[in-house]
């Protein structure tokens, strides 16, 4: 295809709707998911002028939609995770417990030091994978490496800061303190 505009975009969804949504729910998983995700996708369409050459629009189309429903479970996901950790601390009542705060500092702290103590390549990728995020495709495009390679890096990288855990006394499955005795 030469040149597609916003406008064709929407026009091909639009028309194969019902094909795309079954695929999408074949690959999501969920009906709902689906919907919502070429739903979305048809608003993200709205815009003036031309995308450019797009060799295969419908697989265009179901890309978009397939990053939206990504997204959205991983926004999903991390707002469980912050309710649970809410719900563990306890914080949500009254006033933090000073000596938890304390031992949260500490923590932060060793691991803020072991983060320091990374080459280069690991602690980027480290920092675009857990802090921003980033897809392990997306952080091998940014840095021009492989996919496998961010793995690899990522795989070593979280290994290095277990290891930095346990030499400060902390089980890296759950960042508490182990007992005097428990060596």
């Amino acid at each position: 295809m030469a040149e597609t505009t916003w406008a064709l975009l929407r026009n091909l969804l639009t028309d194969r709707y019902t094909e795309f949504k079954v695929r999408l729910t074949r690959r999501l998983g969920s009906e709902e998911l689906a919907s919502e995700s070429l739903h979305e996708t048809w608003l993200r369409l709205h815009r003036p002028g031309h995308v450019g050459s797009i060799e295969r629009p419908s697989a265009y189309l179901l890309r978009i939609a397939i990053n939206i429903a990504t997204d959205r479970l991983r926004s999903e996901r991390n707002r469980a995770r912050r309710s649970e950790i809410e719900a563990v601390l306890g914080t949500g009542g009254g006033p933090p417990d000073p000596a938890l705060e304390l031992q949260s500092r500490l923590e932060l702290q060793i691991v803020e030091r072991a983060i320091r103590g990374l080459p280069d390549r690991p602690r980027m990728i480290l920092i675009a994978s857990r802090l921003e995020g980033l897809t392990h495709q997306a952080i091998a495009e940014r840095l021009g490496i492989s996919r496998r390679t961010v793995l690899y890096e990522l795989k070593r990288a979280v290994e290095y800061l277990d290891a930095q855990l346990e030499n400060e006394g902390y089980s890296s499955s759950d960042c508490t303190p182990k007992s005097p005795d428990a060596s």
